[in-house]
């Protein structure tokens, strides 16, 4: 039995767009103090997982009925620790230990230290595999169907993994299984269209037998509006495709910000960048 598959935001979407706010100026804050990179993966995503922890996933209930997610693109996890504690999911003290020796946050996701997340996270091109084996074996058991969710990277799109799972997720009609590609246009050492070419990600999922759109990923209205529609077809799984950016001017569209940590000065200049502007 397939759970309720509607978008039903419990915030207004200016107070979403606010705790995004919130969520990148911690974050930017974190990497500085921290000295730890992959930020501009990290800050891409935020209104994606504002929308999926704030308004789109059912995480209350017993185990067998709330919703999964999966963050494939484990480098990206400083801010899914962030939304975490703002969705009450771990406490807030944990986040100024990010990155350090010991932490429960390392810089990629560990399932032994932080037992909230499904799977650890680190080599690319894994959690479509888990996600759609997770859904599978539920289905075998007869168990309830709950919705499962994966954030990849684009870069991570180059893994064949990815396409494996693709296939199997289509064949077995796993309409309850919800891919969204932090489509940022950036891999760790080029830009995506330099490295495999002008692929269009969306052609690329529908030909692999799913029902696929492509959106503005910092637009929440936009992310709202498309998991609302989610499955987009009945019997196929779905994939978002969210073309996003850092939202800091300065960064954007920049290779170098995949590893490099802001200064004082630019954490400074970052933060003022994200004040919303004046009436």
């Amino acid at each position: 039995m397939s759970m309720a598959c509607t978008a039903n935001p419990s915030l207004p979407v200016g107070k979403l767009e606010e705790l995004a706010r919130e969520i990148r100026g911690e974050c930017l804050t974190l990497a500085h103090q921290s000295g730890e990179g992959h930020l501009s993966s990290s800050l891409c995503q935020i209104e994606l997982l504002t929308a999926l922890y704030f308004a789109f996933m059912n995480l209350s209930g017993t185990q067998e009925q709330r919703d999964r997610f999966i963050l494939s693109k484990g480098h990206g996890c400083l801010s899914w620790y962030v939304a975490l504690a703002k969705h009450g999911d771990i406490p807030a003290e944990w986040l100024s230990s990010y990155a350090r020796e010991g932490s429960p946050l390392p810089n990629h996701p560990c399932k032994h230290s932080l037992p909230v997340s499904i799977t650890s996270a680190g080599s690319l091109g894994q959690g479509l595999g888990i996600a759609t084996g997770i859904l599978y074996g539920l289905r075998l058991k007869r168990e309830l169907e709950p919705r499962c969710v994966v954030l990849m990277g684009d870069g991570e799109c180059n893994e064949g993994s990815v396409w494996e799972s693709a296939m199997f997720a289509a064949a077995q009609k796993l309409d309850n299984l919800l891919a969204i590609v932090d489509n940022n246009g950036i891999q760790a050492v080029g830009k995506s269209d330099e490295i495999m070419g002008h692929t269009d990600l969306s052609e690329k999922f529908r030909a692999f037998g799913w029902d696929a759109v492509t959106i503005d990923g910092n637009s929440i209205p936009q992310i709202l509006e498309t998991l609302t529609r989610f499955p987009f077809t009945k019997g196929k799984p779905s994939a978002i495709i969210a073309r996003t950016r850092t939202m800091v001017p300065f960064m954007d569209g920049k290779v170098l910000w995949h590893y490099r940590v802001p200064s004082a000065e630019e954490l400074e200049t970052a933060l003022q960048d994200l004040q919303p502007s004046l009436p």
